[in-house]
């Protein structure tokens, strides 16, 4: 059953008349994304400290924020830090779509945490996205002692979109072997973009993220069918998920995304790695950044900051 919470919101956002997601320009729904998280995000808890950072990419400037948690003063050992991915189906969403849970995730972990503002579709197609993604993560790493960051304890992590790109950039991160990745935190994360697994039809329509938005998502981002079997773009396919970090992966139970995030997972634990998954079954797709209305979602949030703690702990 659906949560009630998540119920009332849903009535509430169809009592609106919003417009679908997928009926606006990107332009307009950037924008639109960003105004309508004000009904659903809590306020921005403090931190100890933000910095706007940049990296160097294959295409140019990578706009980072980095958060330091609150943490003990006279604590002064490197940090362990969460680079992050925000999701939006590398077409919306950006540093500040996202800053309320970045920042609910470095002071529930006590790690620091680099937001990466990754180039988006259609401007930027596949797979600028994934180039900046392990752009940045390699920039962190190489810049790790700088910001007092522990460089041994690096994980990647997103949601949605930034999911499936903290997946992708682990297992670059192995087939390169000079960027050791300690943790993945992939939170309902895509990983097949053939679309075809029955959670996409049994929660198609109804539960926010619709098959329509995912196909508008979905064509921003790839210009050819056939980039749908490249594993950068559907990490579920590729031939060797061998030798990957320990990993958590949450999902949602009224997500079309649902069943691919089980079957990475599954997968993962297949091919010998330590794989942790758990379904907040009553829950819709992106829930976790609506900790304002649902309760579920701070569940959620102090779950995962507490597996990132556990699995980077010195």
């Amino acid at each position: 059953m659906l949560h009630p919470q998540a119920r009332a919101l849903l009535d509430l956002i169809a009592s609106r008349g919003l417009p679908a997601m997928q009926d606006l320009p990107p332009v307009e729904a950037r924008a639109f994304y960003r105004e309508r998280r004000a009904i659903t995000q809590p306020e921005p808890p403090p931190v100890a400290e933000i910095s706007e950072l940049s990296a160097e990419g294959p295409h140019g400037a990578i706009p980072l924020r980095l958060y330091r948690p609150t943490r003990r003063s006279d604590d002064p050992s490197p940090t362990p830090v969460l680079v992050y991915f925000h999701g939006g189906g590398w077409t919306i969403g950006d540093l500040d779509t996202h800053d309320v849970l970045c920042r609910q995730l470095a002071n529930a972990s006590g790690c620091a945490l680099v937001a990466v503002d990754y180039r988006m579709g259609p401007e930027h197609r596949f797979p600028a996205a994934v180039d900046d993604s392990l752009a940045a993560t390699r920039w962190v790493r190489r810049h790790a002692e700088e910001f007092g960051l522990d460089a041994s304890r690096l994980a990647v992590g997103g949601d949605s979109a930034g999911g499936n790109l903290a997946a992708v950039v682990a297992v670059l991160a192995r087939d390169g072997g000079d960027l050791p990745i300690a943790y993945q935190l992939l939170i309902y994360p895509a990983t097949d973009m053939r679309c075809g697994h029955a959670s996409h039809v049994a929660n198609g329509h109804g539960y926010l993220l619709e098959r329509p938005t995912i196909e508008y998502f979905r064509s921003n981002y790839l210009d050819d069918p056939a980039c749908y079997l490249d594993w950068r773009a559907s990490p579920l396919l590729h031939a060797d998920l061998a030798k990957l970090p320990p990993a958590l992966v949450l999902t949602a139970g009224f997500d079309p995304l649902r069943d691919e995030g089980l079957a990475y997972a599954n997968a993962l634990v297949a091919a010998g790695n330590r794989a942790s998954y758990l379904c907040f079954e009553r829950q819709i797709h992106g829930f976790i950044t609506m900790g304002k209305v649902l309760d579920e979602a701070n569940t959620a949030v102090a779950l995962c900051a507490a597996e990132l703690a556990r699995a980077l702990r010195p």
